[in-house]
């Protein structure tokens, strides 16, 4: 995913500064004898830090959504156009039906696209939720 850093004004709620360690060992063939050929990277990280970084990722998701939507919609309403202009040109009819339906398709995989990455956020929003420690509270009335 894309590191980009973008700065925003937010209201941001109290979140817990716990802070999350872990390691990555990664194997370096290097012909080095005193060198063992593995080594370890240890890297902090604070509840904070995984909270804005869930959040962007929600945000990113959040984006592509709408791009999706508006390929869909786009799509479809070119879908619509070579209909209109199969009846409007019967010379021509057979290519625009042809464009209609590959428009049509592009429609649909376009509103699918959109929908994965509907899925894509709500996951990346119950992350955020999770790593600033908020927790669900359904009222009932």
């Amino acid at each position: 995913m894309s590191e980009e850093r973008h700065h925003h004004h937010q209201e941001e709620e109290e979140k817990p500064s716990e802070d999350v360690v872990y390691s990555e060992t990664a194997y370096n063939p290097s012909g080095d004898d005193y060198a063992s050929g593995y080594t370890e990277t240890v890297v902090a990280e604070s509840a904070s830090d995984e909270y804005e970084t869930h959040k962007k990722e929600e945000k990113h998701h959040k984006h592509k959504e709408h791009l999706g939507e508006m390929g869909a919609l786009a799509a479809g309403a070119f879908a619509l156009y070579e209909k209109h202009e199969a009846k409007k040109d019967p010379e021509h009819a057979h290519k625009h039906k042809i464009e209609e339906e590959i428009a049509a398709a592009v429609a649909v995989g376009s509103g699918g696209y959109a929908f994965h990455e509907h899925h894509e956020k709500k996951d990346a929003k119950k992350e955020a939720e999770e790593a600033s420690g908020q927790k669900h509270h359904h009222h009932l009335f």
